[in-house]
């Protein structure tokens, strides 16, 4: 016997085989078992999704022997004859072969005949958009009012293409593109009913190939088990697939998270030696950037379908959050200039170097590259820890000087003036005592004593110091310390914020203290009704305060200044006032 392909060998012949599409089984059960029949369907999705399949499946329940019904017998001559695609009174019409109205006219003057053997006689016309504008006028009429014993399923990929009078005269059910879960799923069940071997990273790299078309995951399935003789492994379908080796977009997301721009290049240059597809790799890059996105923000929603949950998860502990939105962002224009590139390797290169060069400055580091205290990351509080030590900085650092030209492009674009440049001398003479300031002995506070945290005022004056990070530090942030006993926090949480909570955050929060206080420290986070603590504020509040107080401090200054004034009296100009950038430096998610 000849071998039969996966997509025919188990296609569907009952609804209740089909892979998804329940949307549109329900109402085509419903509407069998309470004998609600229309005279026309309309099918329309993608290759691959099921058009054809339904349409067949619906024909054999019109015409089972057993009776009209949802669930056909398939043991009745009619069953076995459609299943095997020789039932007289099925006739499958393609409409790309036979798109002119005299096609047409055959088709209605054989309709007015009654049934050979079945119930109805069924006329399934697949691709009915390639119809010409003839054949579709001449199929109106007996589309609106056919004889009772016919049925029409028609099938497109292109409703677009069909005239509206065809459409008014069909019920139409768009059917959906497979997802790689449901793909995966289907896969893995005739994998095993086949005996055949696989890997199930695999079968996802098989899934996304196939774009939500499930013949094309199970055609491409064929191909994998031809490709490894019997067996299908990951390396195989990668080498088949011309796909990257799901390690070298682990290197590439590694060495983003560390900054490292050497290894980022040395990453691509050791895979270019494979000729490979450098806009698939940039795809499994926001791939593997997006996993890593909900690593962060819903931790337990993170599969480990590829058998990577751990890198997964230590990627999201060890980039920010607003970091990891960039590099994907980035990511997506970059797709839209792969085409403009000299060449794609470096399209590539320039679209992870971008990634690199401009990522936010000022951003908290990881959890794993806790770096010193600095003065600008200390905030004024009401009642500040104790200072233990002082350190003097007699220079200021490259980030400063790079932070005050920042600063300088913030003035400029504050002000409505043409041509702009002939004030920048003025307004870079503002910023000049700013500099001659960071030349002077700075004052660096270490980190806090964690005997000194007794209460809520405390916890608002430490948490600008306490290295937090991402979504930790968005749960943080709404907590309120409502006291001490020992090394044991009790801290509560307001009952609106508690979707962003899950059990993990405590221990989460007691280790990020632990490791600034230097002493083992316990959380204890409680959820607080609404009403509750009225009037505390926690240090997302206390810091939308400072930052309202330094917008409106800067300001004031900026109207008084000397320099300014003589700037807008000069040139006839006003201050954009919605520019101004009052930046408060604390850990607190949002900055």
């Amino acid at each position: 016997m000849s071998y039969q392909v996966l997509a025919r060998k188990w296609r569907p012949r009952f609804f209740r085989e089909m892979v998804g599409q329940e949307h549109v089984l329900q109402a085509l059960i419903n509407a069998l078992d309470h004998n609600r029949l229309h005279h026309a369907y309309l099918f329309t999705g993608t290759r691959g999704v099921g058009k054809t399949t339904i349409a067949r499946i619906l024909a054999k329940c019109l015409n089972c022997e057993v009776g009209v019904s949802s669930e056909p017998c398939g043991q009745c001559s009619a069953c076995l004859e459609i299943n095997q695609g020789s039932f007289i009174d099925l006739i499958e019409i393609d409409a790309a072969s036979y798109t002119g109205v005299d096609n047409m006219r055959e088709i209605i003057d054989n309709a007015q005949y009654r049934p050979t053997k079945g119930r109805y006689k069924v006329y399934i016309i697949d691709e009915v958009h390639m119809l010409s504008k003839s054949a579709f006028n001449a199929l109106l009429k007996t589309l609106e009012e056919p004889p009772e014993h016919v049925k029409f399923l028609l099938a497109t990929t292109d409703p677009q293409k069909l005239p509206a009078t065809i459409l008014s005269r069909c019920l139409q059910f768009h059917l959906k593109n497979m997802v790689p879960e449901r793909i995966v799923g289907h896969l893995q069940h005739i994998l095993q009913q086949e005996m055949v071997e696989f890997e199930e990273p695999a079968l996802w790299a098989l899934a996304r190939s196939a774009d939500g078309s499930m013949r094309d995951g199970l055609s491409l399935t064929d191909q994998a088990i031809a490709f490894g003789s019997g067996k299908i492994t990951e390396s195989d379908v990668r080498d088949m697939l011309g796909s990257i080796d799901q390690q070298t977009v682990y290197h590439l997301a590694q060495a983003l998270v560390a900054h490292d721009a050497k290894k980022l290049l040395a990453v691509i240059a050791d895979f270019s030696e494979q000729a490979p597809d450098y806009a698939g790799v940039l795809d499994e890059l926001l791939l593997l950037l997006h996993r890593v996105t909900i690593a962060q923000v819903v931790p337990e929603a993170v599969d480990n379908a590829l058998g990577d949950q751990d890198k997964v998860t230590a990627l999201a502990q060890s980039v920010t959050a607003e970091e990891l939105q960039l590099f994907y962002q980035m990511g997506l224009m970059a797709k839209k200039d792969f085409a403009l590139a000299p060449d794609l390797r470096s399209g590539l290169e320039m679209a992870v170097l971008r990634m690199l060069v401009f990522r936010p400055q000022g951003l908290t580091e990881p959890p794993s590259k806790v770096l010193p205290q600095t003065a600008e990351s200390v905030v004024a509080a009401p009642n500040p820890a104790p200072v233990a030590t002082e350190v003097e900085i007699k220079k200021p650092e490259a980030s400063v000087v790079a932070s005050i030209a920042a600063e300088v492009e913030v003035v400029k674009s504050t002000i409505e003036i043409v041509p702009q440049e002939k004030i920048v001398a003025l307004v870079e003479s503002i910023i000049k005592p700013v500099i001659a300031a960071n030349d002077a002995p700075v004052v660096v506070q270490p980190q806090a004593d964690f005997k000194l945290l007794q209460d809520n005022a405390q916890w608002l004056a430490v948490f600008a110091q306490i290295p937090f990070n991402g979504l930790l530090g968005a749960v943080a942030a709404e907590c309120i310390l409502l006291g001490r006993e020992g090394n044991c926090l009790h801290l509560v949480l307001n009952q609106q914020n508690a979707q962003l909570y899950n059990e993990r955050h405590a221990g989460q929060i007691a280790q990020t203290l632990s490791d600034f206080f230097a002493v083992p420290v316990e959380v204890n986070i409680t959820l607080k009704q609404e009403g509750e603590y009225t009037g505390v504020k926690t240090p997302a509040i206390y810091r939308t305060e400072l930052k309202k107080e330094a917008y409106d401090q800067a300001l004031s200054e900026l109207q008084q200044d000397a320099g300014m004034q003589h700037i807008l009296q000069t040139y006839a100009g006003n201050i954009v006032t919605s520019s101004i950038a009052a930046r408060v430096k604390t850990n607190t998610p949002g900055e």
